[in-house]
């Protein structure tokens, strides 16, 4: 026999083809089966009619697929367009060029949720424009409106004037598996209705740093190997029978371009912030009350915990929270929810935001390598159970006026507005007077009403914990003031 059959030959037991099966080893199991097959025609018939472009225009020029950068966790993570998280902060209206007419300055996607024009999208897909223009898959054009909007989620809800749409069916993201096929849905570069696919690489997948329970942000994306660009952002992931399972939200890349991973926010998520925003006009966040760690080897082995190999240690525990009323403890090993397993920060992160302030939820936990359960009732960063309002910026109970040339010169300032016509409200409760000229606000210079009201929206619809204003200023007397000033309060 010649090399080149020997090589043949080899070649054919490797592949466990002819003969060769009957001298495969008994310990290696063989399988026969069809070719695999998937057609993806129609889970994607089913969507492309729900997914929408949606063009954002300003008067702020910016590149129409967002700048670059911004919220990077990694050096190399970046959001469709828009930053999200990590955008540097915008400089007071009074320092920007007079407003021009509106020229577009993004591109994304949405997801028809109704037949009469709801639609899910993200929120840097339209955060801080001045107009939303929507095109249909049949290309007729709609003008939208927003109704709401969740930064800590990156989640926003739109409104077109429109009935007899296509609204896409929601699926259950909780019961996506690792490897399963799934399809993305969006307009990349402007190309609309565009399908790709790929498979879910992983589940509850975390991409922020900081998995230390202080920072509320929803982070616990599907993440998926279906090529996914520039203005994708806000459409659809679906499984193959056209299931809404996520909406696309982000791509870990070089470039600001698909190089192998992107990420989707599932729909346990997606479906309890928009009904939130429905009904409420602003998100109901639940918090749990404790910061926890992750447990890896080192911590298990420090800790002698040996009963379970993944779980959140709590660190510490808040008063007045759901955790301290549960009697949760530091070093307790929280590993699940309601039942379901949460072996690390972001899917305990996840199963939290699936509830509201009021609901009740089982938690079970490990003390000292023995298992308990523990029920009690979820409260919100105030400690109580009540539903929080949407913000209205006259809550904070006064007029701003412009000062005079001459009073800045006389106090030595160079900006601020002076308060008027104090009533009731948030600034009242802080101890605020009459008269205090403001200069400052979260360490940014104001000179406006506009200035003010734009650092108010921009605290209302972040998704930290605690939300206040801190005011630096000076009264007609030159006396200078600090307030910090709870905006839980005008809710």
């Amino acid at each position: 026999m010649n090399k080149t059959l020997i090589g043949l030959a080899l070649f054919s037991i490797l592949l466990g083809s002819g003969a060769a099966k009957a001298s495969e080893p008994a310990f290696i199991k063989t399988s026969v089966s069809s070719a695999f097959e998937t057609d993806f025609t129609s889970a994607a018939e089913k969507t492309v009619n729900a997914v929408v472009c949606i063009k954002s225009f300003s008067s702020r020029q910016q590149n129409p697929y967002g700048a670059q950068g911004g919220y990077d966790p990694f050096g190399m993570f970046d959001f469709f367009f828009g930053n999200p998280g990590g955008q540097q902060r915008q400089q007071p209206r009074q320092q920007q060029k007079k407003k021009s007419e509106p020229v577009q300055t993004g591109l994304g996607s949405g997801v028809i949720i109704t037949e009469d024009g709801y639609i899910v999208t993200n929120n840097h897909v339209i955060d801080n424009a001045d107009k939303l223009e929507v095109l249909l898959n049949d290309n007729s054009t709609y003008e939208a409106r927003i109704i709401g909007t969740d930064e800590a989620s990156d989640l926003a809800l739109i409104k077109i004037d429109a009935k007899g749409l296509s609204p896409i069916v929601f699926g259950d993201s909780e019961s996506v598996k690792v490897g399963e096929w799934v399809l993305a849905v969006g307009n990349p570069f402007g190309f609309n209705s565009t399908v790709t696919a790929g498979i879910v690489s992983a589940k509850a997948r975390s991409l922020s740093t900081n998995n230390k329970g202080g920072n509320m942000s929803i982070e616990s994306f599907i993440q998926t190997d279906a090529a996914l660009n520039p203005g994708n952002s806000g459409g659809a992931l679906v499984n193959l029978n056209g299931e809404l399972i996520g909406i696309n939200s982000a791509i870990y890349s070089n470039t600001g371009s698909y190089s192998g991973f992107s990420f989707a926010i599932p729909t346990t998520i997606v479906k309890k912030v928009m009904a939130d925003i429905r009904q409420y006009g602003t998100v109901q966040r639940a918090m749990l009350g404790c910061s926890v760690v992750e447990l890896d080897a080192k911590l298990a082995k420090e800790k002698g915990i040996t009963a379970a190999k993944a779980g959140c240690l709590v660190a510490s525990v808040s008063d007045m929270s759901t955790a301290k009323e549960m009697g949760l403890e530091e070093d307790d090993l929280i590993t699940a929810i309601n039942g379901t397993e949460v072996h690390n920060f972001a899917q305990l992160v996840e199963q939290i935001n699936k509830f509201r302030p009021g609901d009740k939820i089982t938690v079970t936990y490990y003390r000292n390598n023995k298992e308990y359960s523990k029920t009690g009732t979820l409260r919100n960063s105030q400690g109580n159970t009540a539903i929080t309002k949407k913000g209205d910026f006259s809550e904070l109970g006064c007029a701003f006026m412009k000062i005079s040339a001459e009073t800045k010169q006389h106090l030595g300032i160079s900006n601020g507005v002076q308060i008027q016509g104090l009533k009731n409200g948030v600034f009242k409760d802080a101890g605020v007077k009459d008269g205090f000229i403001i200069t400052e606000i979260n360490d940014t210079p104001v000179n406006s009403t506009d200035d003010v009201e734009y650092i108010y929206n921009q605290i209302m619809k972040s998704g930290n914990d605690e939300r206040v204003m801190f005011l630096k200023g000076v009264y007609p007397t030159g006396k200078k003031y600090y307030y910090a000033v709870n905006l839980e309060n005008a809710d």
